[in-house]
């Protein structure tokens, strides 16, 4: 084993001991009275509040790659699966939170139709209604590839990471599109992103390149849904080394995109084991910043921050964004469910770079969640 490789896996092992008090936080983050997860544990403490869509379903993504899934007795994931199932609007189809701004944000409602069906599936259960492309004919805007990018080329990426989201949003209604009308489509996406792609960066869209780079991992899920090749992987890869080891990461998201990103180009990407080590151990580094005394991570390095999204809204002939007013949390130096989730996403995927098999953590004890489910 050469040097870098040791390095890499002392790293690695450095990123598990982070990671020592995290279930017994996740454990305390169950409401039984609902069957969902809180967001934080100033959650709890919120008036007439109960877990949200997205915590819940991040909570069950965790259970499952932690290996603490099948552990949970039958009687809480019924428990859990009605809490999705409770959230279904009739009419609509969609899965909506109580809270009636959540209803404004677009990409919100679209992120809760796939977190809720997918947490269904999982938990051997399925909705309660027709789901909404069994009962809504496909938008305006899709009648045609024209009009598809028509629409992309309104989408304000003033703020990449926002702006990309947004753009993802007619990925699920193109995906279920017969050919040849889908690859039409698919197509037509695929010349406009080239279009505006930055030849120097190869990144999307505008602001600091943390956010530059966010909105690409947000961009690229078209390119990984539909099996096309991302254009200019090379350069994005030097642009995200130079940005980790000269910018500062105050955002968990800002610390698990560039690594989701590199973890999904890996079979077309050689990374040298020297500069894997500098990446994972920098990776390390800012996660440890965010590392909070209850066990959890938040979001941002300052604060969990108190609401999820951003809403978009349509001024003039572009869309834009606003602060979406849908708090799930109290904006305290606390762990919350996001955080937690993209710390694990970053464990898995830094052990694929570095070619290591990806096992549960240690401390993802069966014994030691159940004895803590509920209690905070």
């Amino acid at each position: 084993m050469t040097t870098a490789a040791q390095q890499i896996r002392e790293q690695l092992g450095e990123m598990d001991s982070l990671f020592g008090d995290f279930f017994k936080w996740l454990a305390g983050q169950y409401d039984p009275a609902s069957g969902g997860f809180y967001y934080a544990r100033s959650s709890f403490d919120m008036e007439n509040f109960i877990p949200d869509i997205e915590s819940t379903a991040q909570a069950v993504n965790i259970l499952i790659r932690s290996g603490l899934f099948d552990a949970l007795p039958q009687e809480t994931k019924e428990n859990i699966a009605a809490f999705f199932r409770n959230k279904q609007d009739p009419d609509s189809g969609y899965f909506y939170d109580a809270d009636p701004n959540m209803r404004k944000d677009e990409v919100m409602v679209m992120r809760a139709l796939g977190y809720s069906t997918n947490s269904l599936h999982r938990l051997g259960s399925a909705p309660l209604y027709p789901l909404p492309h069994q009962v809504q004919e496909r938008p305006d805007y899709l009648r045609s590839p024209e009009s598809y990018v028509e629409w992309l080329k309104r989408v304000d990426l003033s703020n990449s990471w926002r702006g990309c989201d947004f753009m993802g949003t007619p990925n699920h209604h193109i995906a279920k599109f017969e050919e040849p009308e889908r690859r039409e489509f698919i197509e037509a996406g695929e010349r406009y992103f080239a279009s505006i792609q930055d030849p120097e960066t190869g990144l999307w869209g505008e602001g600091n390149r943390y956010i530059r780079i966010s909105g690409t991992f947000k961009l690229n899920a078209f390119y990984s849904r539909f099996g096309v090749r991302t254009p200019n992987i090379d350069r994005i890869y030097r642009t995200i080394l130079s940005c980790l080891r000269e910018d500062e990461a105050r955002d968990m998201c800002w610390i698990r995109n560039p690594i989701d990103l590199l973890g999904t180009f890996r079979q077309e990407l050689r990374i040298p084991e020297e500069e894997l080590e500098e990446i994972i151990r920098i990776t390390v580094s800012n996660m440890r910043k965010l590392l909070r005394p209850d066990g959890g991570f938040s979001r941002e390095i300052h604060q969990s921050p108190p609401a999820p999204n951003v809403a978009q809204v349509k001024e003039g002939e572009f869309y834009s964004y606003m602060p979406a007013p849908v708090p799930i949390g109290q904006g305290l130096v606390e762990g919350d469910m996001n955080a937690g989730t993209q710390a694990l996403l970053i464990r898995e995927y830094c052990h694929k770079l570095a070619g290591v098999e990806h096992r549960p953590l240690a401390s993802a004890s069966p014994a030691a969640f159940l004895d803590n489910i509920g209690r905070r």
